[in-house]
């Protein structure tokens, strides 16, 4: 594969690794299957150019104007012809390397580079000056093939081509930088400003087995045999409908509640539409940073949602007095995703009140040892709906299964919001399965020993001046947050390592990553490959 790029002058180089890198993601190609990055002759000395391609580990040839403005490409445009002699550096350059166009011409958000991809492999085209990131600057995401205006404009925002010399001179510093000030302008509260529909699958979903999987929350190495045979075993009687009365029962007796109290759901995603759709909510209110479903779905379900940003110079923690009194709906995680700190229960407790519905989002919370600051067998907090899944623990993330725990009428209202057998019979007996005595035991042994490997990854993060994990993780997760995140991430595909970009997190900028915990020995791997990735985007001090 031939990368074609085409740069200001000034560029940076973790612009330019990050851009890449996100393009190939984009096409479906792995790192190593790229032969060379190829621009304009006169671009072949540019400082962040060269360093890039250092980085990426392939040589930059360089192509002259007469020679690129032959090749015929797609997308030309006339003032990149004027400005340069051809009308596409990044496609001209690609196509030069031989074989079809796999990406037309793509920017960065900063309009500091473009890249196109062409060689032997599946084809697809994205169409002209499209951004990077699988979106525009809102971060919504623009699927693959879906029409972009011409002349570079795409959602509404006329992007400048990054052929063309701009007309305030260089750019200077990194991409990371410019998003933080215009973070500042632009609050992380304001609607649109992050993509609320992406999830930690998307970095791997193209690159299944190539990447070890940091990026995605479900513990390795599941489900577990035993598991298995038993959602095996179920499927003798998939010719009769779907009856979740034993499962319900055991979900009830695991947590010593009435079966009435139990909603089992496909999945806890489908509780949040659920709760969206059924309850007559007029202000809800969700705490962020955490999982971005919850409020996915009120806003597809017509509601405004506020929110309540936990900051990080307080290690995220929550003040019960920043939610606003009038909010009838309250959404917030125990232990919450991407943070991993875990709330005590007294405080999530006192932000019950009458007429308001308190959703406790415990997903993760099997994988805390003893479940503390759990109130999934609380009847007493009016207004208390806790949503538990068995994906994490258990590896079932592609069997969809979880539950609702709540008031009676609440229940009787979600239930009647879903459709008929809304859970599969396999999925009815994983959960029967994974509610047992002996199955809860596995699961707090396995809690215990995350703990001990979260620890691990922490002391070796530690090492790091450049990264600021925070240390109060609780979950079977780590935040951490680097000046460079973008471009780290990016180079860490390239020693294939798969993290989670936090930037659609609101709350959180592009320079946070979570880090899903692992064995000792990935962990060991993984930090290596660290410290190679901060080396090759440029370490700070």
């Amino acid at each position: 594969m031939t990368v074609g790029i085409g740069v200001r002058p000034g560029v940076a180089a973790d612009d330019v690794v990050a851009l890449v890198a996100d393009a190939l993601l984009a096409a479906g190609v792995r790192p190593g299957a790229v032969a060379e990055l190829a621009t304009l002759d006169t671009r072949v000395a540019e400082p962040g150019l060269v360093a890039a391609a250092a980085r990426l580990g392939v040589p930059l040839r360089g192509h002259p104007a007469v020679a690129l403005d032959a090749v015929p490409v797609p997308h030309p445009a006339d003032g990149v012809r004027r400005a340069v002699g051809t009308g596409s550096v990044a496609e001209a350059a690609a196509l030069a390397g031989g074989g079809p166009l796999l990406l037309a011409k793509v920017k960065n958000a900063a309009g500091t580079a473009t890249c196109a991809i062409a060689g032997k492999g599946p084809q697809f085209r994205v169409p002209a000056a499209g951004t990077a990131h699988g979106g525009g600057r809102d971060g919504s995401r623009v699927p693959r093939g879906q029409n972009v205006c011409a002349e570079g404009r795409q959602l509404g925002h006329a992007e400048p081509d990054a052929d063309v010399p701009s007309p305030q001179g260089a750019y200077g510093g990194s991409a990371v930088r410019r998003t933080a000030e215009q973070a500042a302008d632009h609050p992380h509260d304001a609607p649109g400003a992050h993509d609320l529909r992406h999830h930690g699958d998307a970095e791997v979903r193209d690159q299944p087995g190539d990447l070890v999987d940091l990026a995605v929350n479900v513990r390795a190495g599941t489900p577990p045999a035993w598991l298995r045979e038993r959602i095996a075993d179920s499927l003798a009687g998939l010719a009769a409908y779907p009856d979740g009365r034993a499962a319900r029962a055991a979900v009830a007796a695991r947590h010593g509640l009435p079966v009435e109290r139990v909603l089992l759901t496909a999945g806890a995603a489908e509780a949040f539409v659920l709760l969206a759709r059924a309850l007559p909510v007029r202000g809800p209110v969700v705490v962020h940073p955490q999982f971005t479903e919850p409020e996915a779905a009120l806003r597809d379900a017509g509601h405004e949602v506020r929110r309540v940003l936990l900051s990080a110079a307080d290690g995220f923690t929550l003040d019960p007095e920043a939610v606003p009194e009038d909010a009838d709906l309250v959404v917030i995680g125990n232990p919450t995703n991407p943070t991993s700190v875990l709330h005590p229960a007294d405080t999530l407790a006192s932000l019950a009140r009458p007429g308001r519905t308190l959703v406790v989002d415990e997903a993760f919370m099997d994988a805390v040892p003893g479940e503390l600051e759990s109130l999934a067998g609380d009847v007493d907090i009016p207004g208390l709906v806790v949503l538990r899944s068995l994906t994490k623990t258990w590896g079932l993330a592609g069997l969809r299964v979880g539950y609702v725990l709540g008031d009676p009428q609440l229940v009787a209202d979600l239930e009647r919001a879903q459709p008929l057998w809304p859970v599969s019979s396999p999925a009815l007996a994983a959960a029967e399965a994974c509610v047992a005595p002996a199955a809860l035991a596995e699961a707090d042994a396995a809690a215990r020993a995350m703990c001990a490997e979260r620890a691990h990854l922490l002391a070796g993060l530690a090492e790091f001046d450049e990264v600021e994990a925070v240390e109060a993780a609780e979950g079977p997760f780590v935040l951490v947050r680097t000046a460079r995140a973008g471009a780290v991430r990016a180079r860490l595909r390239t020693y294939g390592f798969a993290v989670r970009r936090g930037d659609t997190f609101p709350g959180l900028d592009g320079e946070w990553l979570r880090l899903a915990v692992r064995d000792r020995a990935t962990t060991n791997r993984f930090l290596q490959a660290l410290d190679l990735a901060l080396t090759g985007t440029g370490r700070a001090g």
